[in-house]
């Protein structure tokens, strides 16, 4: 879960049909007065909106180190991610919970719910379709992994964004398209208005969620344990190296990692030999692992070396 999980061919199939589906949503909304639908409507507007700040993210994640940021701009897509969790809970949340309220304190009787029903079944299908291409390209980088513990392990925000934005998206529809039932059934437009909150408080929920996964990102994460132990490993399997103490390492995004390692050479090498012997760990690092953006290597000096012998 190291690396990206997401294709930018995902983002854009997300991008098209939450576009489409917002327009039909408000043309539903216009045509029927459902609280329910509008809400759902700017729910995939904000799910659009996305997608482009998540793409916008990607790219600006990968312009090359200057004198100004000398380890890259990949903290960038963390930045946008974070933004993105931000907007789903402040828009898509917010105004569909006042939308909900607002129509329950005023109850306005919809017209014409088979509209609604139509838009709501094709909205489905695209949400489907969207959903699926990010489920099995999830599904398939997550190996062996649980979906939460991927999902917590994941160091590309728009693989699981995309998964629990359109995860909630398809909630959402099947919560308006109760409202509308309900409200069709009883004569009673509460209901309608009850279902706008209900969505709202869906996607409050998932922004929370998104919101927390990124945040921990952005403030600097540690890579996989495997690629962890294994430059241990690397280090410790070269001849005049004794130990290793502390490797710490962080994502700058999910193909930019920059990691440090407090060696022990033994004391009889000269520095020529110490000098290899780095090199040859960071060409093998670099290889293992392209990911590995920065490697730097420390001599571990006095009680510390010591300690570790």
């Amino acid at each position: 879960m190291s690396a990206p999980t997401a294709s930018t061919r995902t983002l854009v199939i997300a991008f098209v049909a939450n576009l489409g589906i917002a327009v039909a949503k408000f043309i539903a909304a216009a045509i029927t007065g459902s609280s329910a639908m509008l809400t759902e409507g700017v729910h995939s507007v904000v799910d659009s909106t996305n997608q482009l700040l998540l793409m916008w993210g990607r790219r600006q994640a990968k312009k090359p180190p200057d004198k100004y940021h000398p380890l890259g701009y990949g903290p960038e897509l963390y930045f946008w991610s974070f933004v993105v969790a931000v907007l789903v809970f402040a828009l898509g949340a917010g105004v569909s919970i006042y939308e909900g309220i607002i129509h329950i304190t005023n109850p306005e009787e919809a017209v014409s719910p088979t509209i609604a029903y139509i838009v709501l079944a094709i909205a489905f299908l695209l949400e489907g379709w969207s959903t699926r291409e990010a489920f099995n390209e999830f599904k398939q980088a997550k190996g062996k992994l649980g979906w939460y513990e991927a999902i917590r392990r994941s160091k590309d925000p728009p693989s699981f964004i995309v998964l629990l934005e359109n995860g909630a998206a398809m909630a959402g529809i099947v919560a308006a398209a109760i409202g509308v039932l309900l409200a069709q059934l009883t004569g009673d437009p509460f209901y309608d208005g009850a279902a706008s909150v209900v969505i709202g408080v869906i996607l409050g929920l998932t922004a929370l969620l998104l919101a927390y996964e990124s945040k921990g990102l952005l403030i600097g994460e540690a890579a996989d344990p495997e690629l962890v132990s294994g430059l241990r490993e690397l280090a410790c399997g070269k001849d005049g190296i004794v130990g290793v103490g502390h490797v710490l390492t962080v994502h700058f995004s999910p193909d930019q990692i920059a990691a440090m390692m407090d060696v022990d050479f033994r004391d009889t090498i000269s520095a020529g030999d110490v000098e290899r012997i780095v090199r040859e760990v960071e060409d093998e690092a670099h290889r293992q692992w392209p990911q590995l953006m920065q490697l730097f290597i420390r001599p571990m000096q006095g009680a510390a070396a010591e300690r570790k012998k």
